[in-house]
């Protein structure tokens, strides 16, 4: 059977319908791989793609897409309120079916290659496909941002992986790389103070003393005028969706603020939301694949 790859690349534009749809267009264009969901943030101004496609499909896909992103995004005029350091911001691909986490490593650097080369964006390599372990984290490798990026690749532990020890004058720079599925889950506050957002981020996340695998920070929605505790989960069965949101609902709690809503970035593993029905509901000796209709159909 084909091997089954899903890549989730973010782009910094979030506003601009006609650049996101240009960019989109990539991924449908491109035989061999099937868009699966694009989300748009105007605070953020970011943009999630999710497709998935063969190994081949999804090289060209991710191409092509840094190409184009390269010559309609110019970072020298963006903001928003997620970090960001290039124009395709984060390219990581997940292994799906007959796949392995070693193949999606493999076409990591493969895309990382051709994409320094085709399209003179510079690439970092990680997650499962870094270098070195101190490129692991995505949030090491982006700290300093587009604006800061210049000087830090001037360190020779920070020298990209793929293009040169240089940056893109204004596109920056690309991380590319293989990891498990993650899910992008955030929690709005009832509350225009984005201290108490940064502070529950602070308390959550794995680099604070929290949850383990979760990266959280507090950002503002100024369309909304309102603060949201955003969370990247890098591995839902090591901490659940519900355990997460229990604890922020209670530290809210804690400065009379409410939890108003939640929303998922892009696309969730099923069993994520069956652990916090299970979790909500109190339903006792739960078994999905028995007592859910639709897992019974061929």
């Amino acid at each position: 059977m084909a091997k089954i790859i899903e890549s989730i690349p973010n782009i910094s534009e979030g506003r601009n319908k006609e650049i996101i749809e240009a960019c989109v267009d990539q991924i449908r264009q491109t035989t061999g791989c099937t868009l699966l969901d694009y989300s748009s943030d105007k605070s953020h101004n970011r943009t999630v793609i999710t497709y998935m496609g063969s190994m081949e499909g999804c090289e060209e896909a991710g191409v092509k897409l840094a190409k184009k992103a390269v010559e309609l995004i110019d970072l020298t005029k963006h903001q928003g309120e997620h970090p960001r350091m290039g124009c395709v911001d984060v390219m990581p691909f997940v292994p799906i079916k007959e796949a392995t986490m070693k193949d999606c490593i493999e076409l990591s650097k493969k895309v990382g290659k051709r994409i320094s080369e085709e399209a003179q964006l510079p690439v970092f390599l990680y997650e499962r496909s870094a270098s070195a372990p101190h490129r692991e984290n995505l949030a090491k490798v982006r700290k300093g941002q587009f604006e800061g990026m210049a000087e830090k690749v001037k360190d020779p532990d920070w020298i990209p992986d793929f293009g040169g020890q240089r940056i893109h004058p204004t596109a920056g720079v690309l991380a590319v790389g293989a990891r498990p599925p993650l899910i992008a889950y955030n929690i709005n506050l009832g509350t225009e103070d984005l201290s108490i957002a940064e502070k529950i981020g602070k308390i959550i996340r794995e680099a604070g003393g929290g949850f383990k695998c979760v990266k959280a920070m507090g950002v503002m929605l100024e369309e909304r005028n309102i603060a949201q505790v955003s969370i990247n989960m890098t591995d839902f069965t090591v901490t659940p969706l519900h355990r997460v949101t229990e604890l922020v609902r209670r530290e809210a709690a804690r400065y009379g603020v409410p939890v108003i809503g939640t929303e998922l970035i892009g696309l969730c593993p099923m069993q994520a939301l069956f652990d916090a029905a299970e979790y909500y509901l109190q339903i006792e000796d739960f078994d999905a694949s028995v007592q859910v209709i639709e897992n019974h159909l061929l």
